[in-house]
């Protein structure tokens, strides 16, 4: 049995990290005419690519689901279905990549765990120095003002 190469197989999946890809079958992904200005080229050549990405019936782990779902981005839809739209280019091909590049990335922004914040409490250093660079400044301060004679 043939076993498929590097190349084939970059193109069954995408890349999102090192440990975290996800099958090319689980986007869909429709050819449609781009906006705008462009000649007659435009009005009837498809160029630009609708892209679709069903988070939930997808085979990311559910942390990241979870995270994507959460996201407040006008291309994920109340279903949970993440639309873009790459029109970029003039190539349909260049456009299919960017659009699959966009979603990489989207999806690998929720991969990243922010690390949580500790609050803390300055020192009795610190507040002490504090309190000492303050009365100097008052005590120059102090000393601008006008001399009384007598």
């Amino acid at each position: 049995m043939n076993t498929p190469s590097k190349s084939m197989q970059q193109l069954c999946v995408i890349q999102i990290s090192d440990n975290l890809t996800l099958p090319l079958s689980e986007v869909e992904i429709h050819a449609i005419r781009a906006q705008g200005s462009g000649g007659q080229n435009v009005n009837k050549v498809s160029t630009a690519v609708h892209l679709q990405f069903d988070v939930g019936a997808s085979s990311l782990p559910d942390p990241y689901k979870e995270r994507l779902l959460n996201l407040r981005d006008s291309r994920i839809s109340k279903d949970g279905v993440i639309t873009i739209k790459a029109q970029r280019y003039n190539s349909q091909l260049k456009n299919k990549e960017d659009a699959l590049n966009r979603l990489a990335a989207l999806i690998k922004s929720v991969t990243v765990q922010k690390k949580t914040r500790k609050p803390t409490q300055p020192s009795k250093a610190a507040k002490a120095k504090r309190l000492e660079n303050k009365a100097k400044r008052s005590q120059i301060k102090s000393q601008r003002g006008k001399v009384e004679e007598r």
